[in-house]
């Protein structure tokens, strides 16, 4: 499994939400199988959202598509955008 992993800081959950949830590169047809989004406690300007896929190539193509996107929103509704691409190299449960 593939993670592709996206920080950044936004200027309003609610507006950050009703974005996301408008799903504007269709993450089922891209290949996302799971994902979650996290906001540290001490940072309520920060939205941190784990994309998971099968395979590195979907990952890689959600990252262009997206990379196409955020110029259009960057400024306005977030800022500061990081993406990374992680691979699961190990999983334990305890």
């Amino acid at each position: 499994m593939t993670t592709l992993k996206i920080e950044h800081k936004i200027s309003n959950y609610d507006g950050w939400k009703k974005a996301f949830d408008s799903d504007p590169i269709g993450r089922k047809k891209s290949g996302v199988i799971r994902y979650r989004i996290y906001q540290p406690d001490d940072k309520p300007d920060i939205v941190i959202i784990e994309l998971d896929f099968d395979n590195i190539e979907q990952a890689q193509a959600t990252q262009a598509a997206l990379q196409q996107i955020f110029p259009n929103i960057e400024g306005k509704l977030i800022f500061d955008i990081k993406l990374s691409i992680l691979n699961i190299m190990e999983e334990v449960t305890l």
